[in-house]
């Protein structure tokens, strides 16, 4: 009897251990197809990019741009630019290089996703992040001025003020991190808005290191941090708004193409949000 259970736990072990391999062969398999198949796509559409430009190339130098013809022509090769730019196709472009920022936290690894969906779920993640932070930063500041209000007498501590500077900090890095993973999967980020959060993580920095001054005379002493602060909240609300804009602006792209028949109507959202947005950061 003994002999029989052993004898059958060796044949089920011996089964496993097959399926395994044969498990194995055929993930290595596929790989490997799939592998031949991507670099075969990827010279492909590096010939069709080349192809776009050097048809540009030929418009402007037959004189072409301008005419009836030439307009129809520039249409259609803007329409298959897109294409390749815009769908799945990018992700076998070249991606752009990663810069010193990402390669110092996160070392030499490669943050592109060849898959549309994901980035789209990273673009989507991004947002989130924004709209949380965002809620953050009018709430922060907000609560440390009431507080000294109602509780401290009109003389901020120094612990609370500094956490918030730490916070900030914190803000800035994870936005710059997200934003440069962000442009390395093809979103048009412009570097002046990732250098200003270069710019803002040493602020915050900097910041950490105030003395923050207590009685005698604590709100005269401290009226820089109180502006600062209350310059804060304002950024806040301009957060919100930014935010609510880009985010509308992210559902259309994903929306072209199958639902058409709105797109003048969401290009006027958008061109109100934004002229609602841009007199605000004015006056702020």
């Amino acid at each position: 009897m003994e002999t029989s259970n052993s004898k059958s736990i060796e044949d089920e072990i011996g089964r496993v251990v097959e399926e395994a391999r044969e498990l194995q062969e055929s993930a290595a398999s596929l790989i490997s197809r799939s592998s031949y198949e991507e670099q075969s796509l990827r010279q492909r559409a590096l010939s069709l990019d080349s192809s776009i430009r050097r048809s540009y190339s030929l418009l402007r130098s037959n004189k072409l741009l301008g005419s009836k013809l030439g307009d129809k022509l520039e249409e259609d090769l803007q329409r298959a630019k897109c294409v390749i730019v815009d769908g799945d196709v990018s992700a076998f472009l070249p991606s752009k290089a990663q810069g010193w920022f990402l390669r110092m936290f996160l070392g030499p690894i490669n943050v592109r996703a060849s898959r549309k969906d994901v980035q789209l779920k990273v673009k989507e993640e991004y947002n989130s992040y924004r709209d949380g932070t965002a809620l953050l930063f009018l709430l922060f500041p907000s609560a440390l001025l009431v507080l000294r209000s109602w509780v401290w007498n009109g003389c901020l501590p120094a612990f609370p003020v500094q956490l918030y500077q730490a916070w900030l900090l914190f803000l800035y890095t994870g936005l710059a991190l997200r934003e440069n993973i962000l442009r390395a999967n093809g979103s048009d980020i412009r570097p002046w808005w990732i250098y200003h959060h270069y710019c803002a993580m040493i602020m915050a920095l900097v910041s950490l290191t105030w003395e923050i001054k207590g009685q005698p005379n604590c709100t005269q002493k401290q009226r820089g941090v109180q502006l600062f602060l209350q310059w804060a909240m304002m950024q806040g609300v301009a957060m919100l708004l930014q935010n609510r804009y880009q985010r509308q602006r992210l559902y259309t792209r994903i929306a072209l193409g199958k639902v058409q028949d709105f797109m003048s109507e969401t290009l006027n959202s958008w061109n109100s949000s934004l002229s609602f947005a841009a007199n605000f950061f004015y006056c702020i």
